[in-house]
């Protein structure tokens, strides 16, 4: 009765079972497509791109897909079945084909037509149903993105599938991570192109942060995207952003290797302090348990003091070997935790910050930060108590200004050591917290591995390796230093974007997974992505046994090496998954010891991993394998497996995430195979000894369970999947909040591609060009005078030195006043000028007058093809330069922003204020370094030298500096002395604020005034 109610307000249920009659119709229509020829068959392709491509509104189109969708899936399905049995080479092997998409599987292709994510078991055939949606969609002409986890299986489903679409007449592509741009961009002009992720994103990074022509573009727009395996893809992945990196301009690499020595000797030191913490706390516990029996008068204070001294041990080295022994025993756990709760009371946490003075430096696994106390920087610079103090360099530079110096050059000398100080301090700090993390937060084996003189990450999630991805911030370097291998130069950001933000552009997108209904909260918020959970076409036989918990982890792989040797003698094979490396290597030693022949996969070459996992399935095989190895890859049983109960997945330590654990167990049991699975955990796995409840500690130690002895019970799984959520909730915030951040960034980086891509894609750019220049005149004229004052207030001296530093027009003080003083006209509303005065406006247009006729002279000298490119180089090289130098500054200030919480303020709301000052300055620095650089370009030598010599001869000292000639004569014939123009014309330059808010109109805009003509043809002549 229960489990009728459940189903009758199933909403998953419900929009199944709308999909039934759809499913209906497309088997009605296939029924008629089998008298056709396969010629007549492919025409329809042909007919349906021809009538498809006439329709540009997305709501229309739309429309037509969903009118079309039965007869196009029924297509897609004739073609399966024309396809029987023809031999296909997949991978340069022959492969037969042998398969029709079932029922439920032309329901998972609606789905995820209709936008959604197809949730279905391992097995059911995920990489047919995509090529129905894929194949509608693909006669738009716009081009469909397939993306899957790795080269391999985008290579595999490119040829499989790839069958389908070439017999019905279509294109498929395939992007490889050794591909030129050439080959790259035939691939996406292809209607259909499979890649990973990470292919996808850094191609359009390339193409809008890096390309120099319009021809070394190579996507072609983003209309629909198919993520196969979308939870690898949009969770897991989507922790680390997409970063192209390049060398750093500010890198002190050379510190870490200075600096190793003396962490390496303080972290043998804390090692040795708990080493002597755990020997007293050994002492007090034969004090507490005495072995003659007699009774121990100050009893509550020894546990008081036991509980203190492993709490330090824990704080100054979770991982410790021997706290992990003595903990075995519940009740001194319980008095470390006690301990621990009892200093936390304390809002004040005067206690907990004394117990951690006792160590050389403190670990927070849950945080991942280590922290050096001051007994340990007293350890590190004994002589040097201020060694770790970064004085107040603000202050500091504001008394040397202040004192009684009166030399200008001593005093700049004296503040340029300050900052030289400062700068070697602080990087010195920096390079010993990092290396304190890599000693003690990063594992070999576990968080990285080293091969062939390298550091590589480890994916936490995947257990894949991440060749050429590196921690930021100067840890990989640490990390490199620790392992002794060579230290690579430290990167800076070039391009960036988020996982979640590239596949927000796309206008429709979907996804598939075995493993997406705990995580569709998620999918939703931040994609507005439904789960669709599609039913399996034979009933899942699985049997899951409850979760197996053991004291230690000894105790654990014991019982995990029983249960093998004990399957494998019944002839069943079994899959061993494992969430570390180090894990698959120790438990491999452990089953050769046993004599137990296994393969050992740890996600390193994907191909290899695909092979030995398909065979996983055969008679007596014993595969170990971290997680996620060869995912994508099914997991068919041999002959006589059936009979002997199946393949069985034995899990040896829950994944901080139900969903990994979930895609292990579905492994087995495919299209209605017998299977099994079983979880086996330790007290000692980290998830339990972060996450996991006192209560089974407590339960354990109250039914005296003995070595070895494990406990299993329903409400076990229950409270193990309690702690999985609160890790899941944790990862889930940190991910969200990650791209709260990042949104910030986004808007700017639309701002910036949308300008680039003005440029790249404009046949002439002089006429932008001008528009700068304009928009630049405009706001120096706003800085250096005032619509309110007195032209004799402004600082005309300034603005004559500013423009003379970047034009060659030598422009006298004089003639900027004349051009005041005969302002008549006043600039019409909405336009670039709108809120100056009429003496500001005739400013303007003089300065801009004059800066176009330079121009034209400089023209005449040029090739003009060659100035063409020359000109969108001008733009695009002020465009990146800054644009980068803005990526390491807003890296700082995401670094930086934190601290702003100790001052009661929202460091999210401090960012979002922060980043629109540093954009809106970049903006006026972009289009003020492109007017600095209008005259310093040329397309040779020559036609520069010609149109220096060509330069109206009436400058004033200011050209000396801006274009290196020498001081001349004004026409009035005074002599004036250079003095100090370049530091005045240097101060003129710096970053300037906007002070209007109205529309601004371009050269090229129409005309405010309804002419209908261009603003610089009407009103802006």
């Amino acid at each position: 009765m229960i489990g009728l109610i459940k189903k009758f307000f199933d909403r998953n249920e419900r929009e199944v079972k709308k999909l039934w009659p759809r499913v209906r119709e497309i088997n009605d229509f296939e029924a008629g497509l089998q008298k056709l020829s396969d010629e007549e068959l492919r025409a329809k392709t042909a007919a349906w791109k021809e009538e498809l491509s006439k329709i540009s509104d997305n709501n229309e189109l739309k429309q037509r897909l969903n009118e079309i969708l039965p007869e196009a899936f029924a297509v897609v399905k004739n073609a399966c079945r024309r396809l029987i049995g023809s031999e296909i080479v997949v991978r340069d092997r022959p492969q037969k084909w042998d398969m029709i998409p079932f029922d439920v599987q032309l329901i998972g292709g609606i789905g995820l037509h209709l936008g959604k994510i197809a949730e279905m078991a391992t097995g059911e055939g995920k990489t047919l149903v995509a090529t129905l949606p894929v194949y509608l969609n693909a006669l738009t002409g716009r081009g469909v993105h397939v993306v899957t986890v790795n080269d391999y299986l985008a290579a595999r489903d490119a040829e499989w599938m790839g069958a389908i679409y070439k017999f019905l007449g279509l294109t498929v592509g395939i992007i490889l991570h050794d591909q030129n741009p050439r080959v790259r961009r035939e691939q996406y002009a292809c209607d259909i192109t499979y890649g990973t992720n990470a292919e996808f994103g850094f191609d359009y990074l390339r193409d809008n942060g890096m390309a120099t022509r319009s021809e070394d573009q190579v996507q072609r727009g983003h209309y629909f995207a198919i993520v196969d395996e979308v939870d690898s893809i949009l969770i897991d992945e989507a922790r680390t952003p997409l970063i192209i990196a390049g060398p750093s301009m500010h890198t002190h690499d050379e510190q870490f290797m200075q600096w190793k020595p003396l962490v390496d000797s303080l972290v043998r030191a804390q090692q040795q302090l708990c080493g002597r913490f755990l020997k007293e706390a050994e002492d007090l516990i034969k004090k507490l348990n005495p072995t003659d029996g007699s009774n121990v008068t100050n009893a509550d204070e020894l546990e008081r003091q036991i509980g203190l001294l492993l709490f330090r041990v824990k704080t100054g080295q979770p991982k410790s070997e021997a706290l992990m022994k003595i903990l075995e025993n519940p009740e001194y756990a319980q008095l470390m935790n006690r301990a621990e709760l009892e200093l936390h009371k304390d809002q004040k946490k005067v206690d907990l910050y004394r117990e951690k003075e006792e160590l050389l430096f403190a670990i927070d696994e849950k945080s991942h930060e280590a922290d050096m106390t001051e007994k340990g920087r007293n350890f590190v610079s004994p002589k040097d108590p201020d060694a770790f103090v970064l004085p107040d360099l603000t202050t500091a530079l504001h008394d040397v200004d202040a004192g009684t110096e009166t030399d200008a050059r001593k005093r700049l000398e004296v503040k340029a050591k300050m900052q030289a100080e400062f700068e070697t301090k602080a990087q010195k700090i920096h390079a010993i917290s990092q290396l304190l993390k890599a000693y003690s937060l990063y594992q070999l084996d576990v968080e990285y591995v080293v091969q062939e003189n390298k550091v590589i990450i480890v994916d936490q999630h995947t257990g894949r390796l991440m060749p050429g991805r590196r921690w930021s911030d100067g840890l990989h370097q640490a990390v490199e230093a620790k392992e002794g291998v060579a230290i690579e130069r430290e990167t800076q950001t070039l391009a960036t974007i988020t996982i979640q933000n590239y596949f927000r552009l796309y206008t429709k997108l979907a996804g598939m997974t075995g493993t997406a209904e705990t995580e569709a909260t998620e999918f939703f918020d931040i994609y507005k992505l439904g789960v669709l959970t599609i039913p399996t076409n034979k009933p899942n036989i699985r049997k899951d046994s409850h979760d197996s918990v053991y004291k230690t982890r000894r105790e654990k792989f014991n019982a995990v090496v029983q249960e093998i040797k004990t399957l494998h003698a019944q002839g069943r094979p079994i899959l061993v998954g494992t969430i570390s490396v180090e894990t698959s290597e120790m438990l491999s030693r452990m089953l050769k010891k046993e004599g137990l022949i296994h393969s050992v996969l740890n996600a390193k070459f994907h191909q290899q991993e695909a092979e030995i996992v398909a065979r996983a399935g055969q008679r007596g095989a014993v595969t170990i394998a971290t997680n996620m190895a060869g995912r994508g890859t099914d997991i068919k049983l041999g002959a006589g497996v059936t009979e002997v109960g199946g393949l069985h997945v034995l899990g040896t330590e829950r994944h901080e995430s139900r969903r990994i654990d979930r895609q292990l167990r579905g492994r087995c049991s495919r299209q209605g195979d017998p299977g099994s699975s079983h979880f086996f955990i330790s007290l000692e796995d980290d998830l339990m000894r972060l996450f996991g409840s006192d209560r089974i500690a407590k339960m354990m130690e109250k039914m005296g369970f003995e070595e070895g002895e494990e406990l299993k019970h329903g409400w076990l799984n229950i409270s193990i999947q309690s702690a999985q959520k609160k890790v899941e909730q944790h990862n889930f915030q940190q991910r969200k909040r990650t791209l709260e951040y990042d949104d910030v960034m986004n808007k700017q980086r639309e701002v910036i591609y949308g300008f680039r891509n003005e440029i790249l894609h404009s046949a002439d750019v002089r006429d932008r060009l001008m528009d700068i220049m304009e928009e630049v005149v405009v706001e120096k004229v706003a800085q250096f005078t005032d619509a309110e004052s007195d032209h004799h207030d402004w600082k005309i001296r300034q603005l004559a030195d500013w423009v003379n530093l970047n034009f060659p027009i030598g422009l006298p003080e004089a003639e900027i006043i004349k051009a005041a003083d005969s302002g008549k006209d006043v600039p019409i509303a909405g336009s670039l000028f709108d809120g100056l005065s009429a003496a500001q406006f005739a400013i303007c247009n003089f300065i801009s007058e004059s800066i176009r006729k330079a121009y034209d002279v400089k023209i005449t000298f040029e090739n003009p093809d060659a100035l063409k490119e020359v000109e969108r180089f001008t733009i695009l090289s002020a465009i990146d330069r800054l644009w980068q130098e803005h990526l390491y500054e807003m890296d700082s200030l995401r670094t930086s922003i934190g601290l702003r919480s100790y001052g009661q303020r929202d460091p999210l709301v401090e960012y979002k204020a922060e980043a629109f000052k540093m954009f809106d300055e970049l903006m006026v620095n972009i289009k003020t370094q492109i007017c600095h650089n209008i005259f310093r370009s040329a397309s040779s030598v020559m036609a520069f030298e010609n149109f220096l010599k060509n330069v109206p001869q009436q400058t004033l000292h200011q050209n000396a500096s801006a274009f290196g000639g020498t001081a001349t004569a004004s026409s009035g014939g005074q002599q004036r002395a250079a003095s100090d123009v370049v530091s005045e014309a240097a101060a003129a330059q710096e970053k300037a604020k906007p002070v209007r808010t109205g529309p601004k109109v371009g050269r090229n805009d129409p005309c405010p005034c309804g002419s209908g003509k261009k603003y610089k043809q009407c009103c802006g002549k």
